[in-house]
């Protein structure tokens, strides 16, 4: 391998945030890269406060802390729901194939999935991707585009330019 991929996990949850409900989830992201050759940089519990989540995204992406950045939760029809609006906020360039790409796939499991609302985006040479907060959802959905990530990071930090295959 040519590049160990840096990878930020953010679990956005106000009841995590309080220690009122573990972050099986975010365990999940974690194990899940680590298996796959990412070094995990931070892993943070935020609660469902926009600002809060887009500063923290910044931060990761600004001071070039992580190649990928993956989030987990928020991405419902509750009020408190604000992560795809955090990562839209943030971003430089959408990345819209993505989530088009986990809807199509987890719609092939459960109708719900058209409820999604997750977002990815970049940020200066970061990968932001919006997870659904379930760890059923999280597993398949990352399971599905986790091959295909890092050829993406690779044109995005510069390992190649090459984007035929």
């Amino acid at each position: 391998m040519l590049n160990e991929y840096r990878a930020a996990i953010i679990t956005v949850s106000d009841k995590g945030s309080k220690g009122e409900r573990e972050d099986k989830s975010g365990k999940i992201i974690g194990e899940i890269m680590e298996a796959a050759g990412y070094r995990i940089i931070s892993y943070i519990i935020l609660p469902d406060e926009q600002v809060l989540l887009e500063t923290e995204m910044k931060k990761i992406c600004d001071e070039n802390l992580a190649d990928l950045i993956l989030t987990t939760g928020g991405t419902g029809f509750s009020q408190r729901d604000r992560t795809p609006e955090a990562t839209i906020a943030v971003a430089e360039r959408l990345v819209p194939g993505i989530p088009e790409a986990l809807r199509t796939q987890s719609l092939t499991i459960t109708k719900r999935a058209m409820l999604s609302r997750g977002a990815a985006a970049i940020r200066k040479k970061t990968l932001i991707i919006n997870l659904p907060g379930s760890p059923k959802a999280v597993r398949e959905n990352l399971e599905y585009i986790i091959t295909e990530l890092k050829h993406g990071l690779d044109i995005l930090i510069g390992n190649t330019s090459e984007c035929s295959g």
